[in-house]
């Protein structure tokens, strides 16, 4: 018997995985096969799918270009672990990255493949950032998340995920994100204030690293002009700039890249999620040519060189970045989640949204309500989650190719999830 023809007994995960475990306690069923848009579980029953992987499956599930170029590899016996070895399939993903990711937007990065997960580019970013300048301070943000490690979990603002490391973390200093303060203080007053302070404590910083959206801090959307003011101070100041775009880039926001349409070009960039195309493991660390100061080995990890993501992502870059069809779509796709939670805002009390192209919140004063919500939408066949540091923020990361037909659905059983639990 296939195993996607079998089925197991829920109790397997509560008798013997770890208390850790979190989705799966909003989401109480065994899932075992997906395409597209849709997740189905044992039972046969299907879900339309708003979450994609926590947005590591911006094509959806299994798109069949994706796995027909998968399996071909498989099939031919192509590399499958490469360490940082020289293999085709590495090749091709770099021509391509350079040549339609990179070069058409004017960017000239350095390539690194830090390991197979977002945290491992944030931690080879600020390793890079304190070796180029020598310093040791990182500024983060407010309501920041950046991954689960040590360095990533210091310029992390969630205090329960803080918790957790059992340690100090040291090095890195928070500073308001956009609008922490409600437009009351001027941005980057106090930033700035304790740069030029030589009584303020603040050592000089290496780096400042940002998301241009705040994804898991509860969908905080940074101006335009904000982050082309934090560009301008670290330029001026010679503070490097990281973006992580691990939730946010890969199209979710509209463009490749987060930050495009501020028009800034970063020091470093990370990348992973949804560079693979199709949920399997890889990131990217991009940095400015004269940032590569690293020496062979002094940073590396046994599953950098995951082939068979390779190959998922060049296909994917070749499928979807030729053009700009993406690009409007998104742009298209997020207007309409825009104006039903708009509506959603207008017609009850105590609920706002906030986002930018296919990323976006729809926020409780109730925090409890975002939870009630998702948990409505579930028993209604939709997946969503929470953020926000109260957990008052319903969360959409649809896939970008969800069908326009599948999109409204969503919204809708979204929407009768919101009047049974306000209304």
């Amino acid at each position: 018997m296939q195993l996607l023809e079998q089925t197991v007994d829920d109790s397997v995960f509560t008798q013997h995985e770890s208390e850790v475990r979190s989705y799966c306690r909003n989401w109480p069923t065994v899932f075992t096969r997906a395409s597209g848009s849709w997740i189905t579980d044992q039972e046969g029953r299907e879900y339309l799918d708003f979450f994609a992987g926590a947005g590591s499956l911006n094509y959806g599930h299994n798109h069949p270009e994706l796995k027909a170029a998968l399996l071909d590899y498989i099939a031919d016996d192509g590399i499958t672990h490469g360490l940082d070895m020289a293999t085709v399939a590495k090749g091709k993903f770099i021509e391509a990255f350079t040549d339609k990711i990179l070069a058409p937007r004017g960017l000239d990065y350095k390539i690194q493949f830090p390991g197979p997960t977002g945290t491992n580019a944030v931690e080879s970013a600020l390793k890079l950032a304190r070796k180029v300048t020598g310093r040791e301070s990182i500024i983060s943000f407010t309501n920041a998340f950046h991954g689960m490690t040590l360095g990533s979990l210091s310029v992390t603002g969630n205090s329960m995920k803080r918790a957790g490391a059992g340690v100090p973390l040291v090095h890195a200093t928070p500073m308001p994100f956009d609008n922490y303060f409600g437009g009351v203080v001027e941005d980057f007053a106090w930033f700035e204030r304790v740069l030029d302070d030589s009584g303020s404590g603040l050592n000089r910083p290496a780096a400042v690293i940002v998301e241009t959206v705040q994804g898991e801090g509860g969908v905080n959307v940074a101006r335009i002009e904000w982050l082309q003011a934090l560009a301008d101070l670290c330029r001026r100041r010679d503070i490097l700039l990281i973006v992580d775009d691990v939730q946010m880039g890969c199209g979710r926001t509209g463009e490749f890249f987060s930050f495009e349409a501020a028009g800034i070009k970063p020091d470093i960039v990370t990348l992973s999620k949804s560079i693979s195309g199709y949920g399997l493991p890889l990131a990217l660390t991009l940095f400015r040519p004269e940032l590569d100061v690293w020496t062979p080995g002094e940073h590396n990890g046994t599953f950098r060189g995951n082939n068979p993501a390779f190959v998922t992502a060049t296909k994917a870059i070749d499928l979807f970045w030729g053009d700009d069809a993406l690009s409007r779509e998104i742009h298209a796709k997020g207007a309409r989640i825009d104006e039903v939670f708009t509506g959603l805002a207008n017609t009850y009390d105590g609920i706002s949204t906030r986002g930018r192209g296919m990323v976006r919140g729809l926020v409780f004063d109730e925090a409890t309500a975002a939870g009630k919500v998702c948990a409505s939408a579930f028993g209604s066949g939709l997946l969503a989650e929470t953020s926000g540091p109260s957990d008052e923020v319903v969360k959409l990361l649809p896939p970008l190719t969800i069908s326009r037909e599948d999109l409204d659905r969503g919204l809708g059983i979204l929407s009768d999830a919101v009047k049974e639990v306000i209304g």
